[in-house]
């Protein structure tokens, strides 16, 4: 009898732990689960109109006819190059940069036109002073869709800028920055846009520039590729019926990976690489080269770009 007792409460005592042991595993599991699955929270009716974003691109070489990029998580990735899209035809050993400007030379003369964009956050510019510098053309912020509420707010120096820059006979063209997670919402930025630019004489394209909130939680986290497409046809459609050259900027690595590029392959593309010379192999019209550049008028840094094309020779008086 007492053997059986013994024998009873070992088996208690086994069962007990056994238990024990099991609460301890699973909260474990189930705790590290729960700071793993952890996510930013937001407040969706916050309005912040000064998106951090990132612009440093990893550099991809051509091998034939395949694009290679370098990537921290899964290293070397492979892109196939597509047949339909066309390709890139600048001669990289004819771009030259000079005390940090950069310029595309055809015969030993200077075929590429130097610009800027610019947004509310360059300040107070002296046009006339970029004008005597050499700046032929502007890129101006007409607004932006913020990408926490989604609201839409004109830049607070659009028309100042426009009206001096023009006068000091700057060519203009000009961007909206969009957070549209739908067509009908991109549709609502280039209306938006149009109206803004209704009595200036715009001789550059009007762009759809989409960007990737790199830092913070933002509303086109999941947006879709298809969508994506859909955003950038429905805005670009828009300001071509209008009258205007519709033009989608966007920096390489998001290009190639974000992008249908064969559904936005008839639109005039402004690509962002801040590199020496640029290495992507699609077509494109204006790049953006720096981020930190200097201009005489502007206090701080600026962004510069050189156009391959002379949109004021095609667009006077659009």
């Amino acid at each position: 009898m007492k053997n059986k007792s013994l024998k009873a409460l070992a088996i208690f005592q086994t069962i007990v732990i056994f238990i024990l042991l099991s609460i301890i595993v699973y909260f474990s599991v189930f705790r590290k689960q729960k700071n793993d699955d952890t996510v930013p929270v937001f407040n969706s009716l916050e309005t912040r109109i000064n998106p951090v974003i990132e612009k440093e691109e990893t550099v991809y070489q051509l091998d034939g006819q395949k694009i290679t990029m370098s990537d921290s998580v899964v290293g070397e990735m492979y892109l196939p190059v597509i047949d339909d899209i066309r390709k890139c035809t600048y001669d990289m050993n004819n771009i030259i940069t000079r005390n940090n400007y950069s310029f595309y030379k055809e015969n030993d003369t200077i075929v590429s036109i130097p610009g800027i964009d610019i947004s509310q956050y360059q300040g107070n510019i002296d046009w006339k002073k970029v004008a005597e510098s050499g700046i032929k053309f502007a890129f101006l912020r007409v607004g932006v869709r913020t990408y926490g509420d989604g609201s839409i707010h004109i830049d607070e120096k659009f028309h100042e800028n426009v009206k001096n820059a023009t006068e000091n006979g700057i060519e203009i063209g000009v961007y909206f920055f969009s957070q549209a997670i739908t067509k009908e919402e991109a549709i609502e930025e280039a209306d938006f846009t149009i109206n803004a630019i209704k009595n200036y004489n715009i001789t550059y394209p009007v762009v759809f520039d989409w960007e990737i909130i790199m830092e913070d939680v933002a509303r086109t986290d999941d947006l879709s590729v298809e969508i994506l497409a859909d955003c950038c046809t429905a805005f670009c459609e828009r300001v071509k019926s209008a009258g205007y050259t519709p033009m989608i900027y966007q920096n390489l690595r998001t290009s190639l990976l974000k992008l249908d590029l064969l559904r936005l392959k008839d639109y005039d593309f402004w690509l962002a690489q801040y590199i020496e010379k640029p290495t992507y192999c699609y077509d494109y019209q204006i790049w953006q080269y720096a981020s930190d550049g200097s201009v005489p008028g502007i206090e701080g840094d600026v962004d510069l770009n050189i156009s391959f094309k002379n949109y004021s020779e095609f667009n006077k008086g659009g």
